[in-house]
């Protein structure tokens, strides 16, 4: 790809599609890294979209289609409804522009395959952000998994308990629905689904149960799932967006044969349990990993996007792609299948799902 890539001697041109909820968390990060340029905004709705060009002093649309022609960018952040992030990026890829698509990058494996292939097509890079992965805890702890500090690891828990009130799904139509959003699992769970999978290995299979207990809205606020991963461990995600009285913990637990490791805080921020039966020089940065972001997204967002200066100045490949995106999509597939039939799903999963 490398006749896409950005030269060194001018910033890379951002435009951002979706001014909602997420997209300060974008535009914070783009304006802490000097290489990086903000050059439109668009929404369709056209007082948003207004708001946003003002406050940062580029053009605004309500056209997608129109910012990309009258634009000149090198990649554009999607950061619409869940379910038009296939579409946008695609729209985007055909443009030739690189895609940095927020989470989760599509809500069925047909859309996110067509997706991968039409940014493979157009030879431009795909960015599925994943910034929890980027936080300091839970890097100390991909590193003890990869030395092998563990051992043979025997369960892996995982538990979201937010709050989510009927307001925050009021706010705007699409929140709760299958066709643009899904539930507790697929949009406010997905990075800890994604943790689960990245930092223990392939799931075999999945069992699962999902409820609606208190939220007016099509798909689930609470769950829990059961995962057989491929090595023989066993896993827990549970989930739910009805804590009383605000977020009370996003947390994940690995235990194994000499290890065992809690990341806590509202959102894996925080090192709560950290034991292994041999020494290393990272149990020293134990204490210093430790952040309190001023909210459930965290600070990842700006080292994502430090990766992605990286990758297209052509000195590193994609913290997340669209494939490695494609992996949690499917385990979250996997666990809507599994709650509807009642049965165990094996992973992979029919593209059709």
């Amino acid at each position: 790809m490398s006749e896409a890539l950005v030269p060194a001697d001018r910033r890379i041109r951002l435009a951002l599609v979706g001014c909602g909820r997420i997209s300060k968390n974008h535009f914070d990060a783009i304006a802490k890294i000097p290489e990086l340029e903000l050059v439109a905004v668009c929404d369709i709705v056209p007082e948003r979209a207004q708001q946003a060009g003002v406050a940062h002093g580029v053009p605004f649309f309500t056209s997608i289609e129109q910012m990309l022609a009258e634009v000149p960018s090198d990649a554009v952040v999607i950061a619409t409804p869940s379910g038009l992030h296939p579409q946008h990026g695609m729209l985007a890829a055909r443009a030739g522009r690189h895609v940095i698509s927020e989470k989760p990058m599509a809500i069925s494996l047909a859309a996110a395959d067509a997706l991968v292939q039409a940014c493979d097509d157009n030879r431009v890079h795909l960015f599925v952000v994943k910034q929890n992965r980027l936080n300091p805890p839970i890097v100390l702890l991909k590193r003890a998994i990869d030395r092998g500090r563990f051992g043979r690891i025997y369960m892996a828990n995982c538990t979201v308990r937010w709050t989510r009130p009927q307001d925050y799904y009021d706010q705007a139509p699409w929140r709760g629905t299958w066709e643009f959003d899904g539930g507790a699992f697929m949009n406010q769970a997905s990075h800890y689904v994604d943790l689960v999978q990245w930092l223990v290995g392939p799931v075999e299979s999945v069992m699962a149960k999902t409820a609606t207990l208190a939220r007016r809205i099509e798909a689930e606020d609470s769950g829990a799932a059961v995962l057989k991963f491929r090595s023989g461990a066993i896993g827990v995600i549970e989930v739910t967006m009805l804590t009383f009285p605000k977020n009370l913990e996003g947390s994940i637990t690995i235990l194994g044969e000499k290890g065992s490791v809690k990341i806590g805080g509202t959102a894996v921020n925080r090192v709560e349990h950290w034991q292994f039966a041999d020494y290393d020089d990272d149990d020293k940065l134990v204490e210093q990993a430790n952040t309190n972001p001023p909210s459930v997204y965290g600070f990842g967002h700006e080292g994502y996007y430090r990766n992605v200066v990286s990758v297209l100045r052509g000195q590193a490949t994609p913290d997340t792609d669209g494939r490695a995106g494609r992996k949690s999509l499917e385990l979250i597939l996997g666990i809507y299948e599994s709650a509807k039939t009642g049965r165990d799903v094996p992973l992979p999963l029919r593209v059709n799902l």
